[in-house]
């Protein structure tokens, strides 16, 4: 009987050595994190108008409010919080604070706008989601970027995508283009109906990254692909998304960081045709999606944002003075 190999995406962050290293940093004593210090130490090395521009991004909290009596304290988030890959992200950021403060979270795919300023992943894009506080959770999954040695001009004619199918939009498009010659997409459910004609093997990111154009499109929330199919040498193709993370989804410029396509897919097949012929138009869009990508690679940067992030929380709920 022949067994089934056991295929490693390299590409993929460690979901190991993620936990390894938060397990680290839980356990470390919180006299090595202080969050006045650490700021104290590093704002003054990094352009402060485009720090605070992101902090009041991630964050639109501008008026004081009274938290509930009810919530956690970080004390208490040690405890309680279930020992996921968003506790353990939170936690790396929660370590620099004061033990009694209390925090409002939602850990998951976020789709509504809590009543009560409330970190999480993901929100809605809107005027009106100013509740809804963004952090960098579930980065192990979320935030992987490839380095692609292919160029544009040498990869496959086609668009590529692998997913879950689960939602009812994914699966209209399956229905449209799994047998369509210019793409090369199916779901790779393991649960349901696996019967269907666009029910196909997995491919790997490096397998993908063979393709000219990829398929971002939303599921439960976000493209849990866009990230690094953005920071690849190949060309993004999505509909206007209608969620973001702190990956800022809401300032991606459509045609410009990757080529827009209708709801219903219909110009999908024009956009693939055109982009084959057009190869310096779509490397521009390629360069421009690298630019977008390239600000979220310096850690240190990224922390300080995050914990200027929190700091506001904890100002904005009357718990820290300003």
């Amino acid at each position: 009987m022949k067994k089934d190999l056991i295929r490693i995406d390299l590409n993929k962050n460690s979901k190991l050595a993620f936990y390894l290293k938060h397990l680290f940093i839980s356990l470390s004593p919180s006299s090595f994190y202080n969050v006045d210090s650490f700021l104290k130490n590093n704002l003054s090395r990094y352009d402060k108008e485009y720090i605070y521009k992101r902090v009041n991004y991630y964050n639109k909290i501008e008026s004081n409010f009274q938290i509930d009596s009810s919530l956690y304290s970080i004390k208490e988030f040690k405890k309680k919080a279930p020992k996921k890959t968003y506790y353990f992200d939170l936690l790396k950021y929660l370590k620099y604070f004061d033990e009694n403060l209390k925090i409002s979270y939602l850990f998951g795919d976020i789709t509504e706008v809590p009543k009560t300023p409330t970190v999480l992943k993901s929100r809605p894009i809107s005027v009106d989601n100013k509740n809804s506080i963004l952090m960098k959770l579930n980065s192990v999954r979320h935030f992987i970027f490839v380095s692609d040695n292919i160029n544009f001009e040498d990869k496959i004619d086609k668009l590529v995508w692998r997913g879950k199918s689960y939602k009812a939009h994914r699966t209209e498009f399956l229905k449209k283009f799994y047998n369509n010659e210019l793409c090369n997409v199916g779901q790779t459910n393991t649960k349901g109906d696996l019967s269907v004609p666009w029910q196909k093997e997995k491919l790997s990111i490096s397998e993908q990254l063979k393709y000219k154009f990829i398929l971002a499109i939303e599921g439960n929330d976000v493209a849990s692909n866009l990230k690094w199919a953005m920071s690849s040498n190949s060309l993004v193709f999505m509909t206007k998304p209608k969620y973001e993370t702190w990956f800022m989804e809401g300032l991606l410029k459509p045609n410009f960081h990757y080529v827009l396509l209708k709801d219903d897919y219909s110009d999908l097949e024009q956009k693939i045709e055109y982009f084959s012929k057009n190869i310096s138009h779509a490397k521009e869009i390629i360069q421009n999606a690298h630019n977008f990508v390239d600000q979220f690679k310096d850690e240190q940067r990224e922390l300080l944002i995050s914990l200027l992030v929190l700091k506001k929380y904890f100002e904005k709920s009357n718990q820290l003075s300003v």
